[in-house]
């Protein structure tokens, strides 16, 4: 999905199109799966040359393309590289399978959703990063221990980690001294504190909804409610680890639960709000990452870790990731100048400046003390550079999309609407997504 919109501001029709676009292009795919196979054309891994790539449309990001490819065309006269914003379509997600269902993907992609990896994989679409001499070695020294979150189940690279926006736990300053709670310290460590301050906030008319997650049924809401406190609680667990779901446990249950009380009690709202209600003024919190700095330019905010159950130091605290990643695609002739570009567009110089330019962080190892400049000049974002040591990515699974439309169902129907019980209804949903990761 593209960073350029508010989560808030996705549509059913959007998400609902991309999830059945993936299944769509993996049915037509003639790619088996092995995810590295025909490379298009004659050059392949050794080739070299001119190449294209895609990146967002997010303007800070296509910023950071234009410099990254300007310096390296300055240096490669015999391999340049043409750039191009990502095709217009419902989703990134839906334009990048067709494109490589119709053979014309470009050589790299700095968008690529980890969700969609295992279905791109599938297609035969991604080359195995793993298979460059220094793949490995080049993708774990960069991101120390996280990388391990992006091996498909060959143990094989078909992703290069890229960026992070660390969700953590927006709030409204001006709100939350109206509501006569600390402003600079709030209490918001704990699910108590969490629901405390919700009832302060709502019962005084301060604002409508004390957060207001978006309600609806798409496949990726699940990451900006449940799973990053999910994350918290579990000190950093997947929703599918080994082959089989995690989330039929206290933890989960207890997560699910605080959910269906802040529905219960009128603190968020079972309704679509259409906009960004935390920037609009229509909640006073809201779970997302550094992308929304920006956007909360107008609002007086301060940001926590999620809360937990019995409250944990920050120190500690697990999140999502929502992280974007770099796809080298199989239709590329010339792999060797695409995974040459690849290493310098993640090199620390490049990474610092997409780190200056779109406040986003990169999926790096010790990233305050790489970049303490930028922290220092930045304080704003210290605490999402600390926060991107400790977070939890969407699992590398098969029928990832499918895996979490089948949550999010049990979700919405037990959580938010409150139809059904939580257990029985997180138990059926396991049964159904380990059959879905098994196939």
């Amino acid at each position: 999905m593209s960073t350029k919109t508010p989560r808030t501001r996705r549509t059913l029709a959007t998400a609902s199109a991309a999830a059945l676009a993936l299944v769509a292009v993996t049915a037509c795919s003639s790619g088996g799966d092995g995810g590295g196979g025909g490379n298009g054309g004659g050059g392949g891994e050794e080739g070299r040359g001119d190449i294209t790539v895609w990146y967002s449309n997010n303007e800070q990001e296509v910023a950071w393309a234009e410099q990254m490819i300007e310096a390296w065309n300055a240096d490669n006269p015999d391999q340049q590289v043409e750039g191009q914003e990502i095709p217009a379509g419902a989703s990134s997600e839906e334009v990048i399978g067709a494109a490589i269902t119709a053979g014309n993907a470009p050589c790299l992609i700095y968008n690529t959703a980890p969700v969609a990896v295992p279905q791109f994989q599938k297609q035969g679409g991604l080359v195995s990063l793993s298979e460059f001499e220094d793949g490995d070695e080049y993708i774990e020294e960069r991101s120390g221990e996280t990388a391990a979150q992006y091996a498909s189940e060959d143990g094989a690279y078909y992703q290069m980690p890229w960026k992070s926006n660390p969700v953590m736990l927006f709030y409204n300053k001006d709100m939350f001294e109206a509501a006569g709670l600390d402003a600079e310290n709030p209490s918001l460590a704990t699910y108590d504190d969490f629901l405390a301050a919700s009832k302060e906030i709502v019962d005084k008319g301060i604002a409508p909804n004390a957060i207001n997650p978006a309600p609806t049924s798409e496949f990726f809401q699940s990451w900006f409610d449940f799973y990053p406190m999910y994350a918290a609680e579990t000190g950093g667990t997947q929703l599918v680890e080994d082959g089989a779901s995690t989330f039929t446990s206290e933890d989960g249950y207890a997560v699910a639960e605080l959910w269906k009380t802040m529905y219960d009690e009128g603190y968020s709202s079972r309704e679509q709000y259409q906009g960004d209600s935390f920037a609009d003024g229509q909640s006073a919190m809201a779970t997302v990452g550094p992308w929304a700095i920006g956007v909360y330019d107008d609002v007086n905010w301060g940001a926590v870790p999620v809360p937990t159950s019995d409250g944990i130091a920050p120190s500690e605290t697990y999140t999502f990731s929502d992280a974007k990643n770099i796809g080298l695609y199989t239709a590329c002739e010339n792999q060797a100048t695409a995974w040459d570009l690849l290493k310098f567009s993640t090199s620390e110089e490049q990474d610092g400046q997409l780190l200056e330019l779109t406040g986003q962080m990169p999926l790096r190892a010790n990233l305050t003390e790489t970049y303490p400049e930028f922290f220092e000049e930045n304080p704003a974002y210290e605490l999402f550079g600390d926060q991107a040591s400790r977070t939890v990515e969407v699992p590398n699974v098969p029928n990832a999309v499918t895996v979490w439309q089948t949550f999010r169902d049990a979700y919405s129907e037990a959580v938010i609407f409150g139809e059904g019980d939580i257990q029985s209804s997180f138990e059926d949903a396991a049964t159904e997504i380990d059959e879905l990761v098994s196939e």
